[in-house]
């Protein structure tokens, strides 16, 4: 379906993006209560309207912070020592001031990390005490969803802040244990 953003630019909508095409048995296997799907399709959504935009404003957040997430970029990929500095120095102030414009693009508080740590609360508060995951047991495509958006700042100072601020540690660190599980039987 083609609509106009909040911005009055045409953009292309999928009305089943985040549902799955399942026969009706395998579709009782893993949503044995209906409201299951409904709610993992929900969270997916919020991920890819709400989470991934936090992402930016907050590990580029400072020039400091900027800094250190290029140099991590650039000691982790494979930069030679030209194409390192340049990255590192002009990829960090071009993303301090691009965070910036995201920031207010997206209505975010001027302490971003507010909005961090608000994200990952409501995430934990979805689960609730009495399951492991949004998946219950095991995690579903919208654990593994958050999941992967927080990863990519693992390392840089806005991940150890959400981890000391926030209750979403014990369900990370059940993510990582699930996913290392996962890997290792395949």
């Amino acid at each position: 379906m083609k609509a106009l953003n909040e911005r009055g630019k045409e953009v292309t909508e999928y009305g089943n993006k985040y549902w799955l095409m399942l026969d009706e048995q395998e579709t009782m296997r893993l949503y044995p209560i209906k409201a299951a799907r409904t709610e993992e399709m929900k969270w997916r959504k919020w991920v890819d309207d709400w989470l991934v935009h936090l992402i930016s404003p907050n590990v580029y957040r400072t020039p400091s912070e900027a800094l250190a997430s290029f140099d991590y970029i650039v000691r982790e990929g494979k930069f030679g020592t030209l194409e390192g500095f340049f990255a590192k120095y002009v990829g960090a102030a071009a993303m301090f001031f691009i965070s910036k414009r995201l920031k207010s693009r997206h209505h975010l508080q001027d302490n971003v990390r507010e909005d961090l740590y608000k994200a990952a609360d409501d995430w934990v508060k979805a689960i609730g005490k009495h399951r492991m995951f949004m998946g219950g047991t095991q995690p579903n495509l919208a654990d593994l969803a958050v999941y992967g958006v927080l990863r990519v700042m693992e390392g840089l100072e806005a991940f150890d802040d959400m981890m000391t601020h926030t209750k979403i540690q014990p369900w990370y660190r059940h993510m990582e244990a699930a996913i290392g599980h996962a890997g290792a039987t395949n």
